[in-house]
């Protein structure tokens, strides 16, 4: 139970805790609703008074904006104005600059036609040059074949054979010192695996290392051979001439076969028969070493890296013999000599052997000597004369005669 004192009366009654907490709830509402009334009043005239205040700081602002504004509209029409000025004096400068491009133009448009007219002529001429050229190269390729047909007609087949490898080496030594100034170009002589080429073109970079070799055969027949050959029945023969000549590509130089479409059209690759084989006509004769040339060129230094390595390779191949050699050097010396200081330490063993039967043989002959000494020590004349009276006497007989002569000579030192 609680007791609650009358602010009014003074009177005291007591109350449960159900009606002291209903009390205390009446209380705390009056309070908050007290509290809350004034708190919205308070906030109402804060907010005027920030409005208030808020409204005559924009009527401020406005009153700073439209002055800024008014200088601004003033200063924009005096630009204005100014720039109206600018623009007529640019649109003059640009009419007279447009009309003095116009004047030039016209001008270049003049030279241009003339130089057009000129070109034209020029090109005319050009054009005209190039076909009298081409009609000369084709005038020459036809006496070219014309020369070739007479020849074919005329010589039998080793002369045409052998005027066609003319023909090719003429043509090489005419361009050598320009084009191949370092290169080998000359027959294939040596005929000792049995078979030969015609000729072998080689060609070394500075330090050796090969950039192209081609094996090259040149073959032609008249054409009233009675036997037409073709031009794959030298194919097998001339691989196995590179490959014996050590030689990276082969080239067949040939007449066969003359109305060919297929070796007619130019260089013929028949490396799908025989690897890195070429079949040509003779007027293609430079052009298959010119182009076989640049593409090894290319790459050579390829082939340099690859010639190092394998020198590398190689030098590491013979460090590794040299070292087997020597490891079986010094295997085969270090068995000799462990036989030999094993058959050392076997005579040492034997010496030692005889060594000591040497010094038991010695230790036995000491104790005889020992035995003998002792012998002779314990030997007396009375045992030598013993059973020979004779001796005895005689013995006696010295001893008294050696007795005598030390006394003598006492006697006589004593004078």
């Amino acid at each position: 139970m609680q007791e609650i004192k009358c602010p009014k009366c003074g009177e005291v009654f007591a109350v449960d805790e159900s009606g002291y907490a209903a009390i205390l709830k009446q209380v705390r509402d009056r309070e908050f609703d007290r509290e809350v009334r004034e708190r919205h009043a308070q906030y109402e005239e804060e907010k005027e008074a920030a409005l208030r205040t808020q409204e005559a700081k924009a009527g401020a602002d406005l009153a700073q904006a439209l002055a800024k504004k008014d200088a601004e509209i003033a200063r924009l029409q005096m630009q204005i104005g100014t720039a109206d000025r600018d623009r007529e004096l640019a649109v003059t400068r640009a009419v007279a600059a447009q009309e003095k491009e116009l004047s030039s133009l016209k001008e270049q448009i003049a030279i241009l036609k003339g130089s057009a007219e000129s070109a034209e002529k020029e090109q005319k001429l050009r054009e005209q040059s190039a076909k009298e050229r081409f009609e000369e190269r084709l005038k020459e390729k036809d006496e070219q074949i014309a020369y070739y047909r007479d020849l074919k007609t005329k010589m039998s087949t080793k002369m045409v054979g052998e005027t066609l490898e003319v023909h090719c080496e003429n043509e090489f030594n005419r361009i050598r010192a320009a084009a191949f100034p370092g290169a080998y170009f000359e027959k294939d002589n040596d005929a000792r695996t049995g078979s030969k080429g015609d000729y072998i073109f080689r060609e070394e970079a500075a330090d050796g290392t090969e950039i192209i070799s081609i094996m090259f055969e040149m073959k032609n027949e008249t054409d009233s051979g009675s036997v037409k050959h073709k031009n794959e029945e030298f194919f097998k023969e001339l691989d196995r001439d590179r490959r014996e000549k050590n030689c990276e590509y082969a080239v067949l130089v040939t007449l066969l076969e003359p109305d060919s479409d297929l070796y007619n059209a130019g260089i013929v690759d028949v490396s799908h028969r025989y690897p890195k084989m070429y079949v040509v006509r003779p007027q293609f004769f430079i052009p298959i070493i010119t182009l076989l040339r640049n593409a090894a060129q290319q790459a050579l230094t390829a082939k340099q890296e690859l010639a190092l390595v394998r020198k590398q390779h190689l030098d590491i191949a013979r460090f590794e013999e040299n070292m087997e050699d020597f490891k079986k050097g010094f295997a085969r010396n270090y068995e000799l000599a462990s036989r030999r200081f094993q058959t050392a330490i076997d005579e040492i063993d034997k010496t030692i052997d005889h060594l000591r039967k040497t010094k038991e043989a010695l230790l036995s002959s000491e104790n005889n000597l020992r035995l003998a000494n002792n012998k002779a020590e314990e030997l007396t004349i009375k045992k030598l004369t013993k059973g020979a009276p004779g001796m005895l006497e005689r013995f006696e007989a010295l001893k008294e005669e050696k007795s005598a002569t030390e006394d003598n000579k006492e006697e006589n030192d004593a004078d």
